[in-house]
């Protein structure tokens, strides 16, 4: 049946796979923070919180095992568990890493052979509608080949552009199969949504310059025009006109949910010597998710957010309410937002490293802890989806708005 309240509360198993150390490493969260051993409880954790929407997705470089071959039995107990419970879950395909023989995302043939494992997820688990294809395309090519952190560790502009044009064409070939298997498929788009700020007129033009290039990985796939200074960035940097063309022609903005992920690292200060550091929030999340919504004219869902506990917990909490206050206020403005994230289920694993170090060291970021005790910021997420589940005032939206189904089986073959 559609969503009768349009709202989705969710959460997420948090599932970055990338390879560090020349790709002689693959650093798998799941496994760092216990999800194979602990993936029932993870899932019953869940449905404590009452919370229905669950961002998941199994390790590419586990089932994706060659061009023609998968291994669909952990993703098939897994998703069996999640539809048994009635969670629906928002499908994350590919999350910051490929398998060891597809090498990296500089694989020129790497967007066909994604679209292919779409297409046969999709075949396999034909009762989900919900998907991200590729998570967080603009951060999955800046980390890996422009701030040379993962995969193939490259540090260019070219290589860059080169990994970006691969990520959001599979994003979109995979987009375009899964809807030739499932037609009222819907896209959750999760991206992190960011600012630069300038602290001196002498790098205004650098901070515009990244500003602009923020947009990117969203103008490619929704088939929007960059600007003037894109295109020729883009161009000098070994995109093609044809390429360009290609994601003009095979956007399907239609079937889609933008995404915005937001934390306090999602804001930048360009330095007086050019440097870029975090500056904390400065704008929010309300503002910046404004100057995205007036650009795409998509709804809006809130994908990502967490915050460190503190001794207390507290840190976190209000974190938690203050993002609420912006999706509340933003939707009193009239941006279209869908739903809401803390990301993730649990505690993380050398995030503080952007996983770029093995120091196991654990991130108090999740609404439980590692040994799956619930914090304070996860008895304040379910306080706050009891109370405003069914009583989020409702907006006039103009824009035509996806049907989003609670279903846990096969839509009907008409």
């Amino acid at each position: 049946m559609p969503l009768r309240d349009p709202f989705m509360f969710a959460t997420g198993i948090e599932n970055s796979y990338p390879t560090i150390n020349g790709g002689r490493t693959r650093v798998d969260e799941m496994e760092k923070c216990g999800h194979y051993t602990h993936w029932k409880l993870d899932f019953q954790r869940v449905s404590e919180l009452g919370i229905r929407f669950l961002r998941y997705g199994p390790a590419l470089h586990q089932t994706f095992v060659d061009r023609h071959r998968f291994d669909w039995s952990f993703s098939d107990a897994a998703l069996g568990e999640i539809k048994a419970r009635g969670i629906v879950p928002i499908v994350d395909l590919c999350h910051f890493g490929v398998p060891d023989w597809i090498g990296t995302f500089q694989n020129k043939d790497f967007p066909e052979l994604f679209a292919g494992y779409a297409r046969a997820f999709a075949q396999r688990y034909p009762h989900i509608q919900l998907y991200t294809p590729v998570n967080e395309m603009m951060i999955c090519a800046l980390f890996s080949a422009s701030l040379g952190w993962w995969n193939e560790q490259l540090s260019d502009d070219r290589s860059f552009v080169t990994a970006l044009k691969h990520v959001v064409k599979a994003n979109l070939l995979a987009m375009h199969e899964i809807l030739a298997v499932r037609p009222d498929a819907i896209f959750i788009q999760s991206e992190s949504s960011e600012y630069y700020h300038a602290v001196c007129p002498s790098v205004l033009d650098q901070a515009s310059f990244l500003n602009e290039r923020r947009f990117l990985a969203f103008d490619l796939n929704y088939g929007k025009d960059v600007t003037a200074r894109m295109y020729q960035y883009l161009m000098d940097n070994g995109m093609t006109k044809d390429d360009y063309r290609f994601f003009q022609k095979h956007a399907v903005p239609s079937h889609c949910v933008m995404g915005n992920d937001y934390y306090n690292t999602n804001e930048h200060r360009v330095l007086a010597n050019g440097e870029i550091c975090y500056c904390g929030e400065v704008f929010g999340y309300g503002e910046i998710t404004q100057q995205y919504f007036t650009r795409y004219r998509l709804p809006v869902m809130h994908t990502e957010t967490n915050y460190a506990q503190g001794a207390s917990g507290t840190n976190a909490v209000d974190w938690l309410w203050k993002q609420w206050a912006n999706i509340l206020c933003v939707r009193e403005h009239g941006v279209p937002i869908l739903g809401f994230t803390w990301y993730s289920l649990t505690d993380q694993v050398d995030w503080d490293s952007a996983l770029r170090e093995g120091n196991g060291r654990v991130n108090e970021l999740g609404l439980f802890d590692l040994d799956r005790n619930i914090r304070p910021v996860g008895l304040a997420y379910k306080e706050l989806i009891a109370t405003w589940t069914g009583n989020i005032p409702e907006q006039n939206m103009a824009l035509g708005m996806p049907v989003i189904s609670y279903e846990t089986s096969a839509p009907a073959v008409q």
